[in-house]
């Protein structure tokens, strides 16, 4: 009996095996050579050629990027953009499962179909139907909602002060659907007697929401911001589609991976600055993850609390 743990963790070995080596193969090597690729000579641009002569610089890249005032930009908007799709996004997705957990099932399916279609289809087919929802005085937006409440039309696209609000609803088109889905599926694994126990204790709705629907969901709730959070650092082809390479006026939409985009390839800011571009990426890699372990860690302590 005492020899039973070892033998089963045995026999995870083999079932471990091809995983570790895909996450080396396609994580360790990539970031070995990416950082090998972050300490070059960035001054002469870069060249496939064979007698081209590798230059090692040290870590000139990564204070060169810390000073860059566009990536301090990109970041800020990387931030607002990742923190107004959490705050948008989840309630939201709570709140639609709660409505589609009391409806019958046939229904419940079909309207949860609908709302997954934003998250099923590809971001650049959505983005070019978010382009025509928001595209100047014909847009759908300004002819159905804002020139009928009186207001002047909106240049979403053109307009510092709505061009973020545009990227964060566009992350709410395509994510609410998926996110509602999973919230379902966690009111669905409550077990019934919460339900019944409640109905005889006579629990209006604040409280059934409180005791019952939000503790059993809250495990996904951390899932579900840890998952946008990873999707907005890495969000690229919803904002090339709108704002192109340029990140909008003002640089009012430039995102992260934007940038690091327009840095490596010249058809954003007209150089091949690889080394640059990975000493960026580099950088941000550890403060998601330091912000992921903060947020994980404070649920941990709340719950011991």
């Amino acid at each position: 009996m005492h020899g039973m743990p070892q033998e089963r963790i045995r026999l995870l070995y083999p079932l471990l095996g091809p995983f570790v080596l895909l996450w080396i193969l396609f994580w360790l090597v990539p970031l070995g050579w990416g950082f090998e690729l972050s300490l070059q000579d960035s001054s002469h641009g870069f060249s496939n050629s064979v007698e081209h002569q590798v230059q090692y610089v040290g870590f000139d890249n990564f204070e060169r990027t810390l000073n860059d005032p566009k990536f301090q930009k990109a970041l800020i908007n990387s931030l607002k953009y990742v923190v107004g799709s959490v705050i948008c996004i989840v309630p939201l997705g709570f709140l639609l499962a709660v409505a589609l957990f009391d409806i019958p099932r046939f229904a419940r399916g079909v309207i949860t179909f609908m709302l997954l279609i934003p998250g099923l289809a590809l971001p650049g087919a959505m983005s070019k139907l978010f382009y025509l929802f928001f595209h100047g005085r014909e847009g759908a937006l300004n002819q159905y909602l804002v020139i009928p409440l009186g207001l002047d039309p909106i240049n979403w696209m053109m307009d510092p002060d709505f061009i973020m609000p545009s990227l964060v609803m566009q992350a709410v088109w395509r994510w609410t659907g998926v996110v509602s889905l999973f919230f379902l599926c966690g009111l669905e694994a409550i077990p019934r007697w919460q339900f019944e126990l409640a109905k005889l204790e006579g629990f209006k709705n604040g409280a059934k929401f409180r005791m019952i629907l939000i503790p059993g969901v809250r495990n996904l709730a951390i899932f579900v911001s840890v998952f946008l959070i990873v999707d907005g650092v890495a969000a690229f082809s919803g904002a090339y589609t709108l704002l192109g390479g340029s990140g909008g006026m003002l640089d009012a939409g430039l995102l992260l991976v934007t940038y690091v985009y327009q840095v490596a390839f010249p058809g954003g800011s007209g150089r091949f600055d690889l080394p640059g571009a990975a000493a960026m990426s580099l950088l941000v890699a550890p403060l998601v993850a330091g912000l992921l372990f903060l947020m994980l860690k404070s649920r941990s302590l709340f719950l011991q609390s």
